[in-house]
C-alpha cells in the first residue's frame, strides 16, 4: 500500500527521474534505445535551431540534425568522455552544416521562422518591425563566411566558450575570437539602420 506522499513505480510506466547527460549517454553505449531517444529531445531543439541559422533552411537543417543524430547512434562507442556529448553534437553539426554550405551554389533563399518573435508582442506594428529585423539579421548572417557565421551562433546563440567553439570548428582560440569580432562588426554595420 502507498500513501499520498509514496509514488509506486510499474513496469512500464515513463515516470523515470531526470537523468543527467553522462548517465543517459552511458546507458545508451551500452544498447538502451530508450536512453538515447532521451538525448535526442533533450537535443535536437538546440542542434536544429544551430542548424537552421547556419543554412536559413528548414528543411537542410532538419536533414541535418537527422544526419547528425544518426551518426551519434552508431559512433556513440567513438566517444571517450560521457560528459562530451554536447561538445560532440555541437561540432558535428557545425561540421555538417558547414560542409553543406561549401557544397552550396552561391545564391540561397532565406527561409528563417520569423514568426516567433512576431507572434509574442501581440501589436502588429511591433510584429512588422520585429519580422523587419528579422529578414534583415538572416540576410546579414548569409552574408559572413560559413565559419564566421558558425563562430557568432555557437556564441551568441548557444552561448558556447571560445574554447569549445575552437573545438567544433576545428581551429584556435585567437581564430575564433577574430572571426566572431569581424562577424560582429559586419552585423553591427548591416543592423544600424534597426538601432
Amino acid at each position: 500500500m502507498t500513501t499520498s506522499t509514496e509514488v509506486e513505480a510499474r513496469p512500464g510506466d515513463d515516470v523515470a527521474p531526470e537523468l543527467d547527460e553522462a548517465t543517459l549517454v552511458a546507458r545508451a553505449r551500452g544498447g538502451d534505445v530508450r536512453a538515447y531517444e532521451q538525448l535526442v529531445r533533450r537535443y535536437q531543439g538546440p542542434m536544429y535551431r544551430l542548424a537552421a541559422r547556419m543554412l536559413s533552411s528548414r528543411s537542410d537543417a532538419e536533414d541535418v540534425v537527422q544526419e547528425v543524430f544518426l551518426t551519434a547512434w552508431r559512433r556513440l562507442g567513438q566517444l571517450q568522455e560521457d560528459a562530451a556529448f554536447v561538445g560532440w553534437l555541437y561540432r558535428t553539426t557545425t561540421n555538417r552544416c558547414l560542409n553543406v554550405i561549401r557544397s552550396r551554389k552561391p545564391t540561397s533563399d532565406v527561409e528563417l521562422d520569423e514568426r516567433e518573435s512576431a507572434s509574442a508582442t501581440g501589436r502588429p506594428e511591433r510584429a512588422a518591425e520585429t519580422s523587419g529585423q528579422m529578414a534583415a539579421l538572416s540576410a546579414a548572417l548569409d552574408q559572413l563566411t560559413g565559419e564566421q557565421r558558425a563562430c557568432w551562433l555557437l556564441r551568441e546563440v548557444h552561448g558556447r566558450s571560445y574554447d569549445e567553439i575552437a573545438e567544433a570548428v576545428g581551429t584556435s582560440s585567437t581564430a575564433v575570437r577574430g572571426r566572431i569580432a569581424r562577424a560582429r562588426a559586419q552585423l553591427a554595420e548591416v543592423m544600424a539602420p534597426w538601432r
